[in-house]
């Protein structure tokens, strides 16, 4: 699909540490993959912001020095020296990227700075403003309306879900859980209980009902990005995706403890038919 030795350092990047939304991305316009890239990149910068701190103050300082070089963008300021940010404040400066849209990306991962969360609500809120943030961000690069936006933010934000719940085994393993707290107290857990055994039958019920939630998001981003126009499919094509996953899931037969399967040769062939038939 992509030759590794022709790939620019953006790309690299995009594909080395997002390979999911990378093989999306090269279903857009040649001539928009490289701003596609440089917002995969740019998300990574925000996802590791809590990932690389060593407490939460260090990574709201992280977020913050995002949230400045994307205020900086719009002034005459220098461009900061870094291999995002640098390209980041040209693509601002020339209107390939929203500033709004990437401040809201920004404001959403604060909530990954505390303890836990606290409701179904507040995860759902945050999916939409990440996940579903960089869905709207990249519509709007590839052209799409207005009337399309909302309808893709579900779609990002079911594919964050579907991430969310790949990742329990991982967040396990660093002593953390992002289940909704309200969801496992009707279980009579905490986040601390889900991130120390994710085994327990209370995590596997609140897994399959935050995947229904995720298939939900689907059918409404589904319904409500109808028509999206054709260069913009690969803000939709994640979807294809969070429906394999999410299906996996919901399943009875899911144990959340388990690493995820690895990427296979379905995943991409759902992605690679979605991009030839025009459907995310």
């Amino acid at each position: 699909m992509a030759d590794p030795a022709a790939l620019s350092p953006l790309a690299e990047l995009a594909r080395r540490n997002d390979p999911d939304r990378f093989l999306c991305a090269l279903f857009a316009p040649p001539a928009q993959r490289e701003v596609l890239f440089l917002l995969i990149a740019f998300n990574h910068e925000l996802a590791r912001a809590r990932q690389a701190a060593s407490n939460s103050m260090t990574a709201l300082i992280r977020l913050q020095w995002w949230r400045d070089a994307v205020e900086e963008a719009a002034t005459s300021a220098a461009p900061r020296r870094h291999e995002v940010a640098t390209p980041l404040a040209a693509a601002l400066r020339e209107g390939r990227l929203d500033a709004a849209t990437l401040q809201g990306m920004i404001d959403a991962r604060e909530v990954e700075m505390e303890e836990d969360i606290p409701s179904l609500p507040a995860l759902l809120a945050y999916l939409r403003g990440s996940a579903g943030g960089f869905a709207v961000a990249a519509g709007r690069t590839l052209g799409a309306g207005p009337e399309h936006l909302a309808g893709l933010q579900a779609l990002g934000a079911a594919f964050g879900m579907a991430a969310l719940l790949r990742g329990i085994p991982a967040q396990a393993m660093q002593g953390r859980s992002l289940l909704p707290a309200d969801l496992l107290a009707e279980r009579n857990l905490t986040p601390s209980d889900a991130a120390r055994d994710p085994r327990q039958p209370g995590t596997a019920e609140v897994v399959r009902q935050l995947a229904g939630e995720g298939q939900r998001l689907l059918a409404e981003g589904r319904a409500r990005a109808k028509g999206l126009p054709r260069a913009a499919l690969a803000a939709a094509l994640p979807a294809r995706l969070a429906a394999r996953d999410l299906a996996r899931l919901a399943s009875t037969a899911n144990d959340p403890a388990q690493p995820p399967p690895p990427r296979g040769l379905g995943d991409r062939v759902a992605v690679i038919w979605g991009g030839l038939v025009g459907r995310g």
